[in-house]
C-alpha cells in the first residue's frame, strides 16, 4: 500500500480528535476555571480538574515520563500504519494518535516547564475518575484495534479452513505388491492366444 495513502486517513482523524480536544479544554479552562460545575444529565456533570498522570488520573506525578512513553508510542504507530488495512483498524490507529498526541500537547504546553504540564479533565460522572475527548478517543481506538485484531484471526482460520488443500482427501500410496488387475491381464487373453499358435 502506498504510504501516503495508509497515513491520509488514520493523520487527518488524529488531526481532528486533537482539534476537539483542544478546543474543549479551552472551553473547560474559560467557563469552569472559578470552580464553577455545570449539570448535563444524570450524574454527568463538567468540572474542571488538571492530572499530571496517566489517562483516568492514573500514576500521579509521573508525567514527564508519560509524556516521553507517550511520544514514542505516536511516532511507533505512525512508522505502523504503512501495514494497516481496513476501516476498523484505520479508525482504531487514528483515535489512538489523536488521543495520545492532544494530552501530549497539554503535558508539553501547559506547565511551568517542558513536559511538566498537567492535562486538562472535565468530564465527570461523580461514580469514575474525570476524563477528557483524548481519554475518551484512545479508548475507543484500544478497544477497535482488539476487535479488529479478533476479527482478523477468524477470518483467517475461515479462510485456512475454506482452502481446497484443507477439504482434499489424503490419497495413499499405491502398492506394486497388492493383487488385482494386473495380474488378471497375464491370464486369458494371453494363453488364449498361445494356444491357437501351436
Amino acid at each position: 500500500m502506498n504510504p501516503v495513502r495508509a497515513w491520509r486517513g488514520p493523520v487527518l482523524l488524529a488531526i481532528v480528535i486533537v482539534a476537539l480536544d483542544q478546543l474543549t479544554k479551552h472551553w473547560a479552562l474559560n467557563e469552569l476555571a472559578d470552580g464553577r460545575d455545570i449539570h448535563v444529565i444524570w450524574t454527568l456533570q463538567f468540572n474542571l480538574a488538571f492530572n499530571s498522570g496517566m489517562a483516568f488520573s492514573a500514576a500521579q506525578g509521573f508525567g514527564p515520563v508519560i509524556a516521553v512513553v507517550a511520544t514514542i508510542v505516536i511516532v511507533w504507530l505512525l512508522i505502523a500504519l504503512r501495514g494497516v488495512g481496513g476501516r476498523l483498524a484505520t479508525f482504531g490507529m487514528g483515535c489512538v494518535i489523536g488521543g495520545a498526541a492532544g494530552n501530549l500537547v497539554d503535558r508539553m504546553f501547559r506547565g511551568d516547564a517542558w513536559l511538566r504540564g498537567a492535562v486538562v479533565d472535565f468530564i465527570d460522572f461523580q461514580w469514575f475518575p474525570i476524563f477528557n475527548i483524548a481519554d475518551m478517543a484512545i479508548n475507543f481506538g484500544a478497544g477497535a484495534l482488539i476487535l479488529n485484531a479478533v476479527l482478523t484471526s477468524r477470518r483467517e482460520n475461515a479462510e485456512i479452513a475454506a482452502s481446497p488443500q484443507a477439504d482434499a482427501p489424503t490419497e495413499e500410496p499405491a502398492d506394486a505388491s497388492t493383487d488385482g488387475p494386473a495380474d488378471s491381464s497375464t491370464d486369458g487373453p494371453a494363453d488364449a492366444s498361445t494356444e491357437g499358435s501351436t
